[in-house]
């Protein structure tokens, strides 16, 4: 659910038509719905409850301040992946015992910010990372506390790029060798404790079943540890649950990823922690962006936005699929609708790359310069992607409170694109 919906023939965010945010902060613009992003995350918390799990929003998918700060006066940690995010947490008023540091490539600096910091604990991707924590928090006098994430070897159904829980990962260990690991460092670690076990399989997952099948391979596998010596106090499941990209019904409710995971984790001697992002995020944001020009290619019609790729680049990375539709035509948000009139289009953007698109062969009614486009699921991976690539500034962000919008972050100038380089 989203609170984004036509009104007499216009969009708006909950009560606010979009036409009136673009032109109030301008275009390319993301517009985020607060009672979208706390509905979404009162879901997850509901919906798992009978677990009391740890919620770590993944401040990668969306790390806007302003977000984060809402999240986090709801009660929500954080998911941190660099250093950057680290800062941008604390920044937001993050609980540092509810900040769980996940990433391949920790370098010393990071691990002691977060030492430093006191972290919940720091979810541990490899051998040498094991090793090397363990040597940095002797080095500081502290004492750090991990997950090893482990790979369950499970196919989540989704993009080869964000594909992460298969065996030929970069992220984690083989699950086979997952209790050699454990029984090798064992009391070999001086200054790491070993406190628990991680996953992720992968992101968006739109089905239950890798779920249930990663689950119960890590129950069996946590079950083994313990009877090894092994003690295990949280398990860390991830997140990666799927959102609605192409149809508002088109992924499961959170309601049905609990029903069939939480039989798997109830009366556990641990504790469970989750890490949902585009969950919370995904749907509760869209882009918006001004018709520029229409053209003809050969036998190929062209709609230029002024949205790039270095605005969102999924499309063009992932090729991933955003809903778009204009913002005064009424649509049921299905990949199929098409009204009568309509055509079939590439929306493009002006970036100077042939890959530079946000929907190719896509079956839209007619649209002229000036003609406002909404692009949905723009919450997720959108503005935390972008760039300035072509020396383009980024977009503003505006959330939306009802009849009120605030500017949380406002659009780049040219100045902003030479500041760093000035300032030396």
């Amino acid at each position: 659910m989203d609170h984004f919906n036509y009104r007499n023939d216009e969009l708006y965010c909950e009560d606010i038509p979009a036409a009136a945010l673009a032109e109030r902060f301008g275009t390319p613009l993301y517009v985020y719905s607060k009672a979208t992003l706390l509905h979404h995350y009162r879901q997850i918390a509901s919906a798992f409850a009978p677990v009391d799990p740890t919620i770590c929003f993944s401040i990668k998918s969306l790390g806007n301040l302003h977000i984060c700060r809402l999240l986090a006066s709801e009660g929500c940690g954080f998911d941190v992946t660099s250093g950057g995010e680290l800062f941008r947490a604390l920044e937001s008023g993050g609980d540092p015992n509810k900040i769980i540091y996940a990433g391949v490539g920790k370098t010393d600096a990071e691990i002691e910010f977060a030492l430093n910091t006191g972290i919940a604990a720091f979810n541990i991707e490899s051998e040498e990372e094991l090793e090397n924590i363990d040597r940095v928090a002797g080095r500081l006098g502290k004492s750090a506390v991990g997950a090893v994430r482990i790979n369950p070897d499970v196919d989540p159904r989704t993009h080869a790029k964000t594909t992460t829980g298969k065996k030929e990962s970069k992220f984690g260990v083989d699950i086979e060798r997952a209790e050699r690991v454990f029984d090798h460092y064992n009391g070999r670690l001086k200054h790491l404790r070993i406190g628990g076990v991680h996953i992720h399989i992968g992101s968006p997952v739109l089905e239950l079943e890798p779920y249930i099948s990663a689950v119960t391979k890590m129950t069996d596998l946590i079950e083994r540890l313990m009877k090894r010596g092994h003690k295990i106090e949280w398990f860390d499941l991830g997140g990666g649950f799927g959102v609605n990209y192409r149809a508002p019904d088109q992924a499961r409710p959170i309601t049905e990823h609990a029903r069939v995971l939480l039989p798997l984790l109830m009366n556990k001697p641990y504790r469970i922690a989750l890490e949902p992002g585009r969950y919370i995020a995904g749907n509760a944001g869209i882009a918006l962006s001004r018709v520029l020009y229409r053209k003809q290619g050969g036998e190929k019609k062209f709609v230029i936005a002024d949205i790039g790729m270095n605005d969102l680049i999924r499309p063009t990375l992932y090729e991933g699929y955003h809903y778009i539709w204009p913002t005064h035509i009424p649509t049921n948000r299905r990949e199929d609708y098409a009204p009568a009139g309509s055509e079939k289009v590439d929306v493009v953007g002006p970036v100077c790359e042939s890959g530079d698109y946000q929907a190719k062969d896509r079956v839209l009614p007619p649209v002229a310069r000036g003609d406002l486009l909404a692009i949905y699921t723009a919450g997720a991976y959108g503005f935390a992607m972008s760039s300035n690539y072509n020396h383009r500034p980024r977009a503003a962000e505006v959330m939306v409170d009802g009849s009120e919008a605030k500017l949380i972050r406002r659009r780049e100038t040219f100045e902003d694109l030479v500041r760093a380089e000035r300032e030396v």
